[in-house]
C-alpha cells in the first residue's frame, strides 16, 4: 500500500478548483482554502467537502452546522494563499473584501458562492467528509476560475 505522501505527491498533478470555506459560529469566524468541493446531488441539491481533522476551522465547522464556500476567480491567488497560511483569528479577515452571507462571510469577487447546512459527517481517515444541503447559490463577477496544480495557482 502506498504511503499518504505518495498519494499527495501524485494528486498535486491533478488540477483542483480553489475556494475559501468560511464558517461562523456565534460570531467566531474562520476561513480556510479548500480544494475538495464536490457536487453530490441535484435533487436535493447537495455538496460535499473534505476537511482535515487538524485544520484550524475543524471544530468550529462541526459546531456551526453550516458553511459557505466562495469559489475563487483566477485573480484571487493572494486570497487563496492567505487562507491557506492559517493566520491567527484576530487578523484572519483583516483587509479581505467580504460580505455577509446567510450562514458565514462570503469572499467578494469570485466566480460564485454556495451556502449549505451540514446534514451529515463521515469519518474518513484523517479527514471528515461533510455533506451540505445547499441553501443558496449565486454567480459572481469573475469569469475565470482559480485552479491549483503542482504547488502553484493557475487561472482557467
Amino acid at each position: 500500500m502506498p504511503a499518504g505522501e505518495d498519494l499527495r505527491g501524485l494528486m498535486r498533478y491533478w488540477p483542483h478548483g480553489v475556494s475559501v470555506l468560511s464558517v461562523d459560529y456565534e460570531g467566531d469566524r474562520m476561513g480556510v482554502t479548500l480544494s475538495s468541493l464536490v457536487s453530490l446531488s441535484l435533487d436535493p441539491p447537495l455538496v460535499g467537502i473534505s476537511v482535515g481533522k487538524q485544520a484550524s476551522c475543524y471544530e468550529l465547522l462541526r459546531r456551526a452546522g453550516a458553511f459557505a464556500i466562495s469559489l475563487l476567480g483566477s485573480e484571487q491567488s493572494d486570497l487563496a494563499r492567505r487562507f491557506a497560511a492559517g493566520r491567527p483569528p484576530i487578523v484572519h479577515w483583516d483587509g479581505v473584501p467580504v460580505r455577509a452571507g446567510k450562514v458565514a462571510p462570503l469572499v467578494e469577487g469570485g466566480v460564485c458562492w454556495i451556502e449549505a447546512r451540514t446534514i451529515a459527517e463521515h469519518d474518513v481517515g484523517d479527514h471528515t467528509f461533510f455533506v451540505g444541503e445547499v441553501l443558496t447559490v449565486e454567480r459572481g463577477p469573475s469569469t475565470h476560475a482559480l485552479m491549483y496544480r503542482d504547488r502553484e495557482y493557475h487561472g482557467l
